[in-house]
């Protein structure tokens, strides 16, 4: 379960935010509620109940240095132990650059990471998803952010994490075998994807997605990262 997610292109009008000159580099994420811990703690104790009905793991978004982690987490340690219950997992989203590029500090503490590919993909190449001349550049599969995706999961397996991936790349059959390679152990893909994903997953060869993936690293584009793909699929 994440925890509320808002800021940015996710406004609540329950949950009014200052007006900013750019939302996306604002308060978002986690920063809301370091802000306002006592809606945090609402959270926490909400999901610790329902923790009592089934395993629950909780993940952190927007988090971008170890002491917003290192906070939020004592506050579900806090919470958790008031009501004479365990601490669940407690992983992150990987959405800031500095996070994937400080993986290995951040794996040392964290149960889990997923990366959250829109936004990841946004703030490493400096372009709004959005925008309507731009987006195109916001490419998930562009060499530079699958570096710092390789980085995360090499980090995370190195500390015995999973890293999982959500976004729009985890439900794309051209990024599927690019995203096996790099070591991602799960795909949060959409629910019409799911059949076709699975499919895909079960055909594709291990050996061979990871010495796709070692060159699409080298590549200089993400086209040129496609036109890989393309070839180790036969098409």
């Amino acid at each position: 379960i994440r925890t509320l997610d808002v800021g940015g292109d996710k406004p609540l009008p329950y949950l009014p935010i200052p007006k900013e000159e750019n939302p996306f580099l604002g308060e978002r994420g986690i920063r809301v509620f370091l802000d306002r811990p006592e809606i945090l703690r609402m959270q926490f104790r909400a999901i610790l109940e329902a923790s009592s009905r089934g395993t629950i793991e909780i993940m952190f978004p927007m988090i971008s240095n170890l002491a917003e982690f290192r906070t939020a987490k004592a506050m579900l340690v806090e919470e958790a132990k008031a009501m004479g219950v365990d601490a669940p997992k407690t992983g992150i989203m990987v959405e800031v650059p500095v996070v994937a590029a400080m993986a290995e500090q951040f794996a040392k503490e964290v149960d889990f990471f997923s990366v959250g590919t829109n936004d990841l993909t946004q703030y490493t190449i400096a372009v709004d998803r959005g925008h309507p001349k731009l987006a195109a550049l916001a490419d998930g599969l562009n060499p530079g952010l699958l570096t710092l995706i390789k980085n995360a999961a090499d980090a995370a397996h190195k500390y015995g994490k999973t890293i999982s991936v959500c976004g729009g790349i985890a439900s794309d059959p051209i990024a599927v075998p690019v995203l096996i390679g790099l070591g991602i152990d799960k795909l949060s893909a959409t629910v019409p994807a799911i059949p076709t994903v699975k499919a895909q997953v079960r055909a594709l060869s291990h050996t061979a997605c990871k010495e796709l993936a070692g060159k699409a690293l080298m590549a200089e584009s993400a086209e040129e990262v496609r036109n890989l793909v393309a070839e180790l699929c036969g098409k």
